[in-house]
């Protein structure tokens, strides 16, 4: 089978089911579509300029956590066509996800683009390390002009991605996306005048 998601996502669960609603055929063609586990130009574009993600893991208790995780754009950084990694910071302490990630090493994200109405999901295993012991990693990993000080990297292995369907996503604008946009309509200099109009 390529390695594309459905090699993740498609359990024999999940094939039955699809046989029984009838989309199982199309879903098996979809299986044979070729790889998507190498990161292009488009993927890494978008990846690098995300403020934040959700990321799922599953502890040793086999119950799924999922975390939102922000920053500034960027601090998600693709370290070469089939990694990623961020610097983690001192937070509340609870420590769900990297205990997940040291038991389990499997993780599934979703990068959203609201504005833009754009999803990706990636498949990866992943690692967590002490800064102490990857001191050149985390310098990589560094977000710039970000004060605070790094405790642990993640590293993950993509091992699949797709991009998914715009249906049913909102948009939503941040404070920047919209502060763009009214920008750009002040610096049109408003509406024209006339100068023989009442």
């Amino acid at each position: 089978m390529n390695q594309n998601f459905t090699q993740f996502a498609f359990s024999e669960s999940a094939r039955a089911l699809q046989e029984h609603y009838g989309s199982r055929k199309n879903y098996a063609r979809m299986e044979e579509s070729g790889d998507r586990f190498l990161l292009t130009s488009q993927e890494t574009a978008y990846i690098e300029t995300r403020d934040s993600f959700y990321m799922a893991s599953v502890g040793e208790n086999g119950w799924p956590y999922v975390q939102f995780r922000g920053g500034p754009k960027g601090f998600l950084k693709v370290l070469g066509d089939r990694s990623i990694g961020f610097a983690d910071f001192k937070g509340n302490r609870q420590y769900i996800s990297a205990a997940n990630i040291k038991d389990q090493g499997k993780v599934s994200l979703i990068l959203m683009d609201y504005a833009r109405r754009e999803r990706l999901k990636i498949w990866a295993e992943a690692e967590m390390h002490f800064a102490v012991d990857v001191p050149d990693l985390a310098e990589r990993l560094t977000v710039p002009n970000y004060k605070a000080k790094i405790e642990r990297v993640f590293v993950m292995q993509i091992k699949a991605f797709d991009w998914n369907c715009r249906q049913h996503i909102t948009p939503r604008f941040t404070e920047e996306e919209i502060r763009a946009n009214i920008d750009q309509f002040l610096d049109t200099g408003g509406p024209e005048t006339c100068e023989n109009c009442d």
